[in-house]
């Protein structure tokens, strides 16, 4: 398996860092105010989880916006808040271009999914969420091919690898079906947007040399035909006379 090496002029530019400083803001940025709405939603008593997913009820498709914004608790957010800033800043630095396509579809196809194919309970948490992100970036950086990409996807599966468990229905108080969706979004549009955001290959003088150097053994030649046809049989008669009126004049 050959892996690409992106050009370290383009990942490591200026420009590149401001990149990432700019994913990495949003991120904090969007897990503080995910921390604002459970602090407000808890001092002020406002009930937010009503607004959760709800399967199969119409009123509950309010959850499929909503759902992402809204915890239990601090320690339910606090167990989301990393894995989402890690997530979402890999996301919109290695893939900005598609990143704009795949977070909504994942955010609304997720709880579109598990309003679809979950139990009859009040669903909320941005797991499913992050579980999208995580696949999408796992399985972005295998089809990818290109050692920073590939980079990631282990460093994710070693951080979180674990966290496949949780699309399988093993705890009564875990959303898995959130998970479940989200997982699957994340893969199908890892394969979809596969040839987006491909990153410069670092090429090298000698990639792009077709020349033959002096050094390499060279072909030879072919060998003449000693024979040749005779084409015109008085010619070559009058030759061979005159060959013969040499020969007799030499020995005289």
């Amino acid at each position: 398996m050959h892996l690409n090496k992106p050009d370290h002029r383009v990942t490591s530019s200026p420009r590149a860092q401001r990149n990432f400083k700019l994913a990495l803001k949003v991120a904090f940025w969007f897990t503080g105010f995910l921390w604002l709405i459970l602090i407000l939603d808890a001092v002020l008593g406002l009930g937010l989880a009503r607004f959760g997913l709800r399967p199969r009820h119409m009123d509950g498709l309010i959850g499929v916006f909503t759902a992402p914004l809204l915890h239990s608790g601090a320690e339910h957010l606090f167990s989301n808040s990393l894995p989402l800033i890690v997530s979402l800043t890999t996301v919109l630095y290695l893939y900005p271009r598609s990143a704009m396509r795949a977070i909504p579809v994942i955010w609304i196809g997720s709880g579109m999914l598990a309003w679809i194919i979950g139990r009859e309970s009040l669903h909320f948490g941005a797991s499913g969420f992050v579980y999208g992100l995580l696949a999408y970036v796992f399985i972005s950086g295998i089809l990818r091919l290109d050692m920073r990409s590939v980079a990631v996807s282990v460093m994710v599966w070693f951080l979180y690898g674990s966290m496949i468990w949780g699309v399988l229905p093993i705890r009564p108080n875990m959303s898995w079906e959130l998970h479940l969706a989200g997982a699957i979004l994340g893969v199908v549009l890892a394969i979809v947007f596969r040839h987006w955001d491909v990153a410069p290959v670092k090429r090298y003088s000698w990639e792009d040399d077709d020349s033959v150097p002096e050094w390499f053994p060279q072909k030879e030649p072919p060998l003449q035909d000693l024979s040749r046809k005779v084409s015109d049989p008085e010619n070559a008669a009058a030759k061979l006379s005159s060959r013969k009126d040499i020969t007799n004049s030499d020995s005289e």
